[in-house]
């Protein structure tokens, strides 16, 4: 899948590897269950090892570990899954995650703006009709936000104060 970073397509220098799969050299992304099996040998790894979460799995299982991955990737394996958006927050903001927050999955271009404001860096997008927006060059912007997300200095619009402009 096509990875937007930067606000441009760039080559991913990470590699998915399944729970049978053997480790590929570089970069590696494995699931939450490889990860907490294997912690040690992954950490003993000369090379990036990041984490795949489903919208399911619970991403306390990741708080000690969390400071020091390079990459935690969110699933979307459906448009109209927004779960991941929530685990993107509780990872910002009640973590501290500062490390790369990726969206992997079936996205739309119409949410790429609130996946930003939540706290994602990259998008690995297999959705058709975005890829072929970005590679357009449309810029996915939101003037209006409906929640304030932490220390972001939205002030409230004073006939709705459940809404932001921004």
């Amino acid at each position: 899948m096509p990875l937007w970073k930067n606000g441009r397509f760039e080559a991913d220098i990470y590699k998915l590897a399944g729970d049978e799969d053997t480790l590929p050299d570089g970069a590696v992304i494995v699931s939450l269950k490889r990860f907490l099996a294997e912690k040690d040998s992954l950490a003993a790894r000369n090379a990036p090892v990041g984490v795949v979460l489903q919208p399911a799995d619970d991403i306390e299982l990741l708080a000690d570990a969390l400071p020091s991955l390079p990459l935690l990737a969110l699933a979307f394996p459906k448009f109209g899954d927004g779960r991941s958006f929530s685990l993107a927050r509780i990872a910002r903001e009640r973590y501290g995650f500062a490390g790369e927050l990726r969206a992997v999955g079936d996205i739309l271009f119409d949410r790429i703006a609130y996946m930003i404001r939540c706290g994602f860096d990259a998008l690995d997008i297999s959705n058709a009709p975005t890829i072929a927006a970005l590679e357009a060059g449309k810029v996915p912007i939101s003037h209006t936000r409906y929640q304030p997300t932490g220390g972001d200095g939205t002030k409230p619009d004073k006939l709705k104060p459940w809404r932001r402009l921004g």
